[in-house]
């Protein structure tokens, strides 16, 4: 919004400073400013209200040490990061931008999903909260429309390098500039990026060529429920990964800075052009909206370190890997969350060993056996003797190692 008020003062009377909010990096900083005092002043003042109305955490003891002291401990500390990201995305964000449009849509959606779940938790008193089922369908749902709106909406388009056709190999077609060196004409496209290969660029229609001449009329079909499998995942993912303090919350900083800055050389020619990467033109006001993102998990983290005076629930669970997700595949690098999401993989993977072995050794020798002393992967660590905070932080560490591998996939192929 006031991007638009600036914009207008700029224009209509040469307002001095107006100019600035011209500048994609300096709404991206102003986001990320905004989103963390909103967090740390509306964190506070939440919590304080969470405690009065005496809406706490019911913990289930599972023999892990220091567990039982989280009882009471307030929760849906999601509302938190949601409003520290919706609010100055509003604020500062250009708001007919489709991409920017499809994240608001995302975190309002999950949020709204993980409150359901985490009200009837807190309120009903029911602890198995909202059916799985229910959960599941509204990971689908939105997976559908994300898909339908990626691949037939008329402004989500890439430009793609030209090319010689003889040689194959990159042609400036003029001297004026990296712009050239790009097609002219933007086009739908269901190409992803595929990290350590030359040419890393991979479409989705491919998958359809069975079909027949023409196979990419029908993308879609392959496009849409890859997009779904990514979204359920991820956003189940984050979920498990918050069973410690700060561990999803700082998990997810990382990951969201990784892709602020994969989304800044993808919607800039300049450096598409450098990294020979896909140009993906209007992505680039992502910056602002990951910037809020990477500011309201910070800002959560004052409150949510060791000892945690508020947990996030599955108000900020599910939408923080929802929010991951789908940026990912928007700007075009969902195949590299393994890579800079591989906490997330690690704790579902985890879960699923866990639960497929013991249910396989329980029906084979008629008694269940586990890899892991407990799933997900931080309490088997929990469970070994480390102490909470060492864990999460480690964690933290492996987190970085992967978000800067990711980013260097860009030159390393």
């Amino acid at each position: 919004m006031l991007y638009y008020l600036f914009k207008y003062l700029h224009d209509a009377y040469a307002f001095p400073g107006a100019g600035l909010f011209q500048y994609l990096s300096f709404r991206a900083a102003m986001a990320l400013i905004t989103s963390l005092l909103i967090s740390l002043v509306f964190g506070g003042r939440w919590i304080k209200y969470l405690n009065k109305k005496q809406v706490g955490e019911t913990v289930r003891d599972l023999g892990l040490e220091g567990q039982l002291e989280k009882q009471g401990t307030p929760t849906m500390g999601g509302l938190i990061i949601l409003a520290s990201i919706v609010i100055p995305a509003l604020l500062f964000a250009q708001l007919d931008n489709v991409y920017i449009i499809l994240m608001l849509f995302t975190t309002i959606w999950l949020g709204a999903l993980g409150f359901i779940d985490d009200f009837i938790k807190v309120f009903k008193k029911n602890k198995s909260g909202l059916r799985g089922k229910f959960k599941i369908a509204g990971q689908v749902i939105l997976g559908l429309i994300v898909g339908l709106v990626m691949y037939f909406n008329k402004n989500v388009v890439i430009r793609e390098k030209q090319v010689h056709p003889s040689s194959q190999v990159y042609t400036l077609l003029d001297k004026s500039g990296p712009s050239a060196r790009f097609s002219i004409s933007e086009e739908h496209s269901t190409k992803t990026t595929i990290p350590f290969l030359k040419n890393n660029e991979f479409d989705y229609a491919v998958l359809l060529k069975w079909i027949g001449p023409d196979y990419k009329k029908w993308a879609y079909l392959a496009f849409i429920p890859v997009v779904i499998l990514i979204i359920t995942g991820v956003s189940n993912g984050a979920n498990l990964t918050d069973g410690m303090d700060g561990l999803a919350a700082g998990t997810a900083a990382i990951i969201g800075a990784t892709l602020g800055i994969l989304a800044w050389v993808s919607g800039n020619i300049i450096f598409a052009d450098y990294l020979n990467i896909m140009y993906l033109p209007n992505v680039g006001e992502l910056a602002v909206y990951i910037s809020a993102f990477v500011g309201a998990t910070v800002g959560f983290l004052w409150y949510n370190t060791y000892p945690a005076q508020i947990f996030m629930g599955d108000t900020g669970s599910l939408a923080i890997g929802g929010i991951i997700a789908v940026f990912a595949i928007i700007i075009r690098k969902e195949l590299m969350i393994p890579i800079f999401g591989g906490i997330f993989l690690a704790e579902s993977i985890s879960v699923i060993l866990q639960v497929g072995y013991f249910k396989y050794t329980k029906k084979r020798y008629g008694a269940g056996k586990r890899i892991f002393k407990m799933a997900p992967l931080h309490h088997h660590y929990q469970k070994l003797g480390f102490p909470e905070p060492k864990i999460v932080l480690r964690f933290f560490i492996v987190g970085i190692a992967l978000a800067v591998m990711a980013i260097i996939t860009l030159k390393v192929r």
